[in-house]
């Protein structure tokens, strides 16, 4: 570890006026849109604004990033493996990962020393719960992928509900302490930034869109698209329920969901309900532009999010969305009944409603397609990324000033 830190510094040595950022992230080699986003800020802060950015990972040694990485973004491996512990029965991962959170705050300690960055940012990840008690000097900025409604939200099956409950309340009240700690702490939306109302260090910039160039929505095509983890948080259970009401009026219309995880669980839910031929469930893909390129609709079926990148790159493209009206975030990207319909959250008649009627009508489907990829250029690359920009030089500035 200390020959790519000493490898990483001699690079800095030769070009002293660039801003040095650090990010947190335990892997990369995921195809979550957490990855996806710092994957695209982190080659747009290196190759368009000169930044020199270095991604600190803990986990997956020897695995390469999902998404393709810039080359003169730095990536740092702790090689910590706290991920493993899962392997373990609850009382052993406890024990172990104290030892391991000890040997993270130590290893990224002397990581932070020596890259000497100006600004480290946490990804909210397990660093969060020591990030600020690191003095390397550089500035401390938290962002989060999620919304604070059910974040670090306690569910242990074998634990009855008001354990739960009081579990999750300890969990909140240490993580609003540690944020309070922060330089600047970013969220995603105006409706999530309401929830910490307890923080004056608050920023909202949105995440930006990750794709924009390509092939658009086919409008022609009976296909109906989602894309997610397969996990209780993206609803894919309310969406099959609701496909169940969308194929009795349209059985030649196919819904394909696209994700990682356990797919065979929904798979099996869907032939259940007799719709093995009209719901097809997908594994994760680099290409989903081309298969949004396949698809006339976009469907969110999600319980809670943070702000849903895969609803702004699909309207990108011009695909309408239906969307349940979930917390946070398809309140804040979709104009209902302008570029797309916000349905009820959880509500799969609605949903269902919703569905049905951009399939009824062609000119509908076209025309809020077409004005979602127009709306949806406020979330542009550019756009978003002036917003860092902005923050990062007055941070610098400040804690320059400071020192």
């Amino acid at each position: 570890m200390k020959r790519v830190i000493d490898a990483v510094y001699q690079e800095h040595k030769n070009n002293d006026d660039s801003t040095r950022l650090a990010y947190c992230i335990p892997s990369l080699d995921h195809s979550g849109g957490m990855e996806r986003v710092l994957t695209a800020k982190a080659n747009y802060l290196a190759d368009e604004l000169d930044y020199e950015v270095n991604i600190i990972i803990t986990d997956d040694k020897g695995q390469k990033p999902y998404f393709q990485l810039s080359p003169k973004v730095n990536v740092i491996q702790l090689d910590i493996n706290i991920d493993s512990l899962w392997q373990y029965p609850i009382w052993k991962r406890l024990y172990l990962y104290h030892q391991k959170m000890d040997e993270f705050k130590l290893r990224l300690s002397m990581c932070l020393q020596r890259l000497q960055p100006d600004i480290t940012i946490s990804l909210l990840r397990r660093e969060i719960n020591f990030l600020c008690d690191i003095k390397d000097g550089s500035a401390k900025v938290g962002e989060i992928h999620f919304g604070r409604y059910k974040y670090r939200e306690a569910n242990f099956i074998f634990l009855p509900d008001f354990i739960n409950r009081f579990i999750t309340r300890r969990w909140m009240a240490q993580l609003d302490k540690k944020v309070s700690q922060l330089d600047r702490f970013v969220v995603l939306t105006h409706e999530d930034a309401a929830l910490w109302h307890k923080q004056d260090n608050l920023q909202v910039i949105p995440n930006p869109i990750t794709i924009m160039n390509g092939p658009s929505a086919n409008y022609d095509q009976k296909q109906v698209i989602a894309v997610g983890r397969y996990t209780y948080q993206k609803g894919f259970d309310l969406l099959i329920r609701a496909w169940k009401k969308v194929f009795a009026m349209h059985p030649d219309w196919q819904l394909n969901i696209y994700g990682g995880g356990n797919r065979e669980q929904y798979q099996a839910q869907a032939e259940a309900l007799g719709l093995q031929d009209a719901v097809m469930c997908h594994g994760p893909v680099s290409n989903i532009r081309e298969k949004y390129a396949e698809s006339a609709i976009f469907v969110l079926s999600s319980r809670f999010e943070g702000l849903p990148l895969v609803l702004m790159e699909a309207m990108a493209t011009g695909l309408p969305p239906v969307a349940f009206a979930c917390q946070c975030g398809p309140k804040d990207i979709i104009n209902n009944g302008i570029d797309g319909i916000l349905c009820k959250a959880e509500d799969i008649d609605e949903l269902a409603n919703g569905i049905n009627s951009l399939i009824d009508n062609e000119d509908t489907r076209r025309s809020m397609g077409k004005k979602a990829a127009i709306n949806i250029q406020r979330f542009s690359m550019d756009h978003i990324m002036n917003q860092w920009d902005v923050l990062f030089q007055e941070i610098r500035k400040r804690h320059a000033n400071e020192a």
